[in-house]
């Protein structure tokens, strides 16, 4: 199997007038005299730019072309905007006006979605961390007519530095939901607290163990299973670990400033070992690795020493962890000693909570990798 690892873009639309630059009291900057950038929104957009943002420019200039609003006045101003935005380093990707008044009932005045319609068939994109920002109430309504968040601006309560601040700190959240003949299972993972876990999987010891991972992770993770159990343990175990790791790698979303490696966990008399490639010829070992390349090593200094704890089949120990690895593009080496097997498993889970700890802990906006992709 190829890991691509790509992710998907994130896009900022953003109104001009009243959010870019100050609206003057007739509401058209038809001069370069009026053009007056809001506070603070250079610096803001580049940090969002550095975040992994892409901009999109969106904004009703009415009658634009008519006697009363002329093109090169308008150009000339709009000119001086885009390219002093520019120079700076906030470059949009794409630049969209619509150009008519109200009473013309066109399709791409805002809030209507004709400026933004390549963008509304291309499901490519994220719209769980995309936004529309702007001061009026037609780019709240574009903004929830469009699927994404709405943030509206303004100069006092709610400025650029605070847009930019409240959207860098939101919690990395996802919810995935997986349905088939063998299994139904609905899980929610927020990467930024563990305040809310709840399991539910039919499989006591199991549900204990998923704990373990968000205690230790530092994260909450709301798990809902419905198995076949009447067979088995294996699709229920299996098809978790393929959504689990599926909801962490979509919470993740381009993955910057994440520290992407990790640890090792000694428990009582067994000592469990969660451990990435070599770094180094010295053999220094990481916990984990966010890749997006998916590679699972599981070895024993001894094998488990019984077949079961509870409900749960040791042998689907390893396997929910490769099922979760190659869901998530997660590189994973894993080794247990001797010992009680429940401490066995326990402390496996244990660690690689901790691994993940590490691993998804934010420094910055950098992307941890000289290939420019994880």
């Amino acid at each position: 199997m190829k890991w691509e690892g790509l992710m998907a873009d994130k896009y900022l639309f953003i109104d001009r007038d009243g959010t870019l630059v100050a609206e003057p009291s007739d509401e058209q900057v038809d001069s370069c005299e009026k053009v007056v950038f809001e506070p603070m929104v250079i610096p803001s957009l580049l940090r969002l730019k550095a975040a992994g943002y892409h901009l999109v420019m969106v904004s009703n200039q009415d009658g634009l072309g008519t006697s009363s609003f002329p093109l090169e006045t308008f150009t000339r101003a709009h000119t001086l905007i885009v390219d002093t935005l520019e120079s700076q380093g906030c470059v949009f990707d794409q630049i969209l006006i619509c150009p008519h008044k109200s009473e013309d009932h066109c399709e791409c005045r805002k809030p209507r979605l004709g400026l933004v319609m390549s963008y509304m068939r291309d499901l490519s994109w994220d719209r769980d961390h995309s936004y529309f920002i702007g001061d009026r109430e037609t780019d709240l309504k574009m903004g929830q007519a469009m699927g994404i968040g709405s943030i509206l601006y303004n100069r006092e309560n709610n400025g650029w530095a605070a847009i930019a601040d409240g959207i860098l700190s939101k919690h990395r959240t996802a919810t995935v939901e997986r349905d088939t003949r063998e299994t139904q299972i609905r899980i929610s993972v927020d990467l930024d607290s563990p305040s809310h876990s709840s399991f539910d999987t039919g499989i006591g010891f199991f549900d204990h163990m998923l704990d373990q991972i968000a205690t230790h992770g530092g994260i909450s993770i709301e798990a809902k299973v419905k198995g076949d159990l009447n067979v088995d343990d294996h699709h229920t175990i299996e098809d978790t670990g393929i959504a689990l790791g599926q909801a962490i790698l979509k919470a993740l979303g381009d993955k910057r400033g994440i520290g992407r490696f990790g640890f090792v966990l000694p428990m009582d008399e067994v000592y469990a070992e969660v451990f990435s490639d070599k770094l180094d010829d010295d053999g220094v070992g990481v916990a984990l690795d966010i890749s997006g390349r998916p590679h699972h090593e599981f070895t024993f200094d001894a094998q488990f020493t019984r077949d079961k704890v509870g409900e749960m089949s040791a042998q689907m120990v390893p396997h929910f962890f490769e099922s979760l690895s190659v869901a998530m593009g997660l590189t994973l080496h894993m080794k247990v000693t001797s010992g009680n097997c429940h401490h066995q498993i326990e402390a496996l889970f244990k660690a690689f909570g901790r691994a993940l700890r590490q691993a998804l802990e934010r420094h910055g906006n950098a992307l941890p990798s000289s290939k420019g992709t994880l």
